[in-house]
This record gives structure tokens, C-alpha cells and sequence, in this order.
């Protein structure tokens, strides 16, 4: 994500080892069941800090992540964007490396790293050969204590956001859509409708004070999540951990402001001209159940059985059949997935089609294939098949990137729910849907009445996106 400079590898303190823990009594319970059977050591420390372990000796490679649990969705009011330009500010330099060396650092010792911001989460991470740990343990921990807040950082990476705004958004076709768009139509609730990226002149109005209470307030141990997973003892690292993040003092966290979402009443449509585009945009959303409840995990199902592939519902009716589009995805959260967000949700479907084939041509064919779900439950097979599609996708994302996968989804459920090892649970939680509980979320959570409807018009003068209820 960015560059860096060179900072001397650490040596390795000696440190006495014993044996490797056992896994969690959660970990050999799931594998027997056939679940993925991740072994899990879930620690907290004296100031907070929760710290997942997850063994795996199958390559030398380690991923060294940390969650703070502050996103897009709560940050200051008057200060969007805020989030974003924070993760920003995190590579530029802490009390012992200096500006861009945290990047060189990983770099030099043959690591890859990046870090993103998102809904309820800003992370950081490294992907290292795994006698490397303890290097990047003592480097997250420094910045943790200690950033580097200059006018001169803060001045440099809100230009750099700015034009990341410009290149990704304003000066692109079809910028941030549908994930930008689509939630600010969707919501009401300001936390999770408003402009994410960020208003230039917010960006602008930051201030040197402003960074320095936002990190006081949320860059705290307590408010973070260490995931240490791959070829590492945790007998041996725990120690680094405490060594290294424990003097860190726990910060008064404020309280989590309301981020409910009312429930919809009315379909919702929004259009929106895009001056870059050449071909015209659709999207619409529903809200999604509640994270862990049963019909959180039938929504996951509907998902794949509507557009999880080219076998499904919606693919074979829009492309195949009709020709109305070239291709049709989607998924609940589209900046990540199902697992890695806490707060109100949008299961949203996107694509792209020709002039001639009118949005509400498109809309129609797809109502047709979502009514079928909400009228009468589904075959057995049509079932099995889309739970083997989410088995394997689960265990596609557990490999990803070297291990990351699973870090983030240890991360997710310690910094959500308080319980990394629930992860083991995943594909049970969706084992037990049945197709009356699919019938009966869909019923609920497929109606018009809880969607949103965002065309893209291109050519057009940008303008402004405008929402109105459905006639």
C-alpha cells in the first residue's frame, strides 16, 4: 500500500518454551463434526488488549494483524472520511521508526503488508516469514504507543486522500458503486448513511487536535484485537505480546453511539448520473437480519442460491435466458464479507447492461426468481448444492493470502462477539438451515418494501444521487 525504509531486524530475545497448547475443547469438537477444527488460544491482557493465537505449521509463514474497532461507521460527525485518513496516518512514523520505515521494515525482511479501513474496523497487517514475529510485534506495539502526529504528516496524507478520493471515486466511471452509493440510499440512520469516503471539506477541516484525540480515543489496546496465526509457538510469543503491548495504557472508550437501522417500510429508488460511465449501472439492496441469528445465516444461503455463480438463480434467468446482462454478482457486504461486520448490513446485487434493456425490464425478470423463494421452500438438492458452494468458499477464504483469511475472520468474531473460536461454528450455523427457515427469511427479508433500487444513468451531468419512495 505504500513504500518504506530500512529498519534493522530486532534479535531475538531468548525465551524460554514449553510445550505447544492444545487446542481449544471448541476446535476438537468442530473438527470432529466436520468442521474446519481451527485451533484457537484466546488471551486478554491486563490493559484490554485481546490476542488470538492460531497455530499452523504447514508452511513458514505467519500473519501478524491488528483490528482497532473503529471504522467508517462511527467516526466524527462533522469529520467524514476521518477513519479513512487515519489508516493513513498510521504509516507515517511512530517513537522509533521513523517516516515510511514500519513498510520497509516488513519489506526488507521479506514480508508483505497493507492495511484497510472499513465498516466497524480499521486493520493492519503483515504476512512474514515466521521467525520475523517478534520484529512485528515490537513495531505494531510501537505505533500502538506512540504515532508520529505532525502537521507535516497530517498536511501530506490529506492530499494523498484527497486525490485517492479523485481517482477512485469523482474522476472514474461508476466510482465506489454500488458500495458507496448504495448505503447512504439505503440507510437512515446517519452512522450508516453517510458519505464514507469522505467530504473534501472535511478532509480539509481535520486538524492536528483532531488526529490527536482520535488516536487517544480509539487506538487503544483495549479497543484492539492482536491475531498472531501460521508457523509460531504461542507458548513462545506470548510472552513478546506482554513484553510489548502490556505497558500500553487501556483509554477510556466512549460509548458505542446508536447505530440501529428502523426497519424499511417502502421500497426505495435512487438515481444517479455519472457523466464517465458508457453503459448504464443497476443495484439494489435489502437489509440483512441481525449477525449469528439463524436467518442471518439463511440470507447467507439465499445469497448463493440467487447469485453464487453461473448455476444460479438469478445468472441463469438474466444472462443465460433473457440476455439482459452480461453477468450479475453480489454479496452481503461488499467490503469484505458476510463475517467481518458487526453493525446493519446490505445484501445488495449489481451489474451492468445496454441502453436497451430497461432497468425495470431487468428488475422484473429478477423479481420473478426471488418470488420463488419467498413462495414455497426450496428443493433438497437446490439446498445441498448451495451449502457445499458456501463450504468451499469458506475454506477458500481460510487459505487467502497466505493465511490472512483466517486472521481476519479470528479477528472478527474476538473484536464483535468476544469469541474467536466461534469460528469453528460457521458451516454448522449454516448446516442448519432448512428450507423453511430460507422460505421464511426470504419472506421477511427479500419483500420490496426492504429493498433499494440504484440506477446508474450514463453520459449525464453528475449531479447529485436523489432517493424517493417507490410509487
Amino acid at each position: 500500500m505504500k513504500p518504506s525504509r530500512l529498519f534493522p531486524l530486532l534479535c531475538a530475545a531468548a525465551c524460554a518454551s514449553g510445550p505447544s497448547p492444545r487446542p481449544s475443547a471448541e476446535s476438537q469438537q468442530a473438527a470432529q463434526q466436520g468442521g474446519p477444527g481451527i485451533p484457537v488460544q484466546y488471551e486478554k491482557l491486563s490493559n484490554g488488549l485481546k490476542v488470538v493465537f492460531s497455530p499452523d505449521h504447514t508452511s513458514p509463514l505467519a500473519v501478524v494483524a491488528v483490528y482497532y474497532g473503529i471504522g467508517f461507521r462511527i467516526e466524527p460527525r462533522d469529520r467524514t472520511g476521518f477513519a479513512h485518513l487515519f489508516e493513513h496516518m498510521m504509516f507515517q512514523g511512530s517513537q522509533n521508526l521513523g517516516k515510511l520505515q514500519f513498510i520497509k521494515l516488513v519489506q526488507s525482511n521479506g514480508g508483505i503488508l497493507n492495511g484497510s479501513t472499513r465498516f466497524d474496523f480499521t486493520n493492519y497487517f503483515e504476512v512474514v516469514p515466521s521467525n520475523t514475529v517478534q520484529t512485528m510485534l515490537w513495531a505494531e506495539a510501537d505505533r500502538m504507543k506512540g504515532l508520529a502526529i505532525t502537521q507535516d504528516n497530517l498536511t501530506n496524507q490529506q492530499g494523498v486522500v484527497k486525490s485517492e478520493v479523485r481517482v477512485n471515486v469523482l474522476n472514474r466511471p461508476y466510482g465506489g458503486f454500488p458500495w458507496l452509493p448504495m448505503p447512504q440510499a439505503a440507510n437512515t440512520n446517519w452512522y450508516n448513511a453517510h458519505n464514507f469516503y469522505g467530504d473534501l471539506t472535511d478532509l480539509d477541516a481535520a486538524t492536528l487536535a483532531d488526529v490527536e484525540k482520535f488516536f487517544r480515543t480509539y487506538y487503544a489496546p483495549n479497543n484492539a484485537v492482536l491475531v498472531v496465526a501460521g508457523d509460531v509457538d504461542p507458548a513462545q510469543v506470548l510472552p513478546w505480546v506482554k513484553q510489548y503491548f502490556e505497558p500500553i495504557p487501556r483509554q477510556e472508550i466512549p460509548a458505542r453511539p446508536d447505530i440501529a437501522e428502523p426497519r424499511q417500510e417502502q421500497e426505495k429508488r435512487v438515481s444517479q448520473d455519472d457523466k464517465l460511465a458508457t453503459r448504464p449501472a443497476l443495484a439494489f439492496a435489502y437489509h440483512v437480519p441481525p449477525r449469528n441469528t439463524p436467518e442471518w445465516y439463511a440470507m447467507g444461503v439465499l445469497r448463493e442460491i440467487l447469485a453464487g455463480g453461473r448455476d444460479s438463480l438469478l445468472y441463469q434467468e438474466l444472462v443465460q435466458k433473457r440476455g439482459l446482462t452480461g453477468d450479475i454478482d453480489g454479496g452481503i457486504n461488499e467490503l469484505g464479507n458476510q463475517f467481518n461486520i458487526q453493525g446493519p448490513t446490505l445484501l445488495d446485487f449489481y451489474l451492468f447492461h445496454d441502453k436497451d434493456k430497461p432497468a425495470d425490464e431487468i428488475l422484473a425478470a429478477a423479481d420473478e426468481q426471488i418470488e420463488k423463494l419467498r413462495a414455497a421452500p426450496v428443493d433438497a438438492a437446490t439446498l445441498s448444492r448451495a451449502k457445499v458452494k458456501i463450504r468451499a468458499h469458506f475454506y477458500d477464504q481460510l487459505d487467502a493470502f497466505s493465511g490472512f483469511g483466517k486472521a481476519d475472520l479470528l479477528a472478527a468474531y474476538a473484536l464483535f462477539d468476544d469469541a474467536p473460536q466461534n469460528v469453528n461454528g460457521i458451516l454448522d450455523g449454516f448446516q442448519k438451515v432448512t428450507p423453511e427457515l430460507l422460505q421464511k427469511t426470504a419472506q421477511e427479508w427479500l419483500r420490496k418494501t426492504n429493498r433499494t433500487v440504484l440506477v446508474v444513468n450514463p453520459g449525464a451531468p453528475a449531479r447529485s444521487a436523489s432517493a424517493r419512495g417507490a410509487p
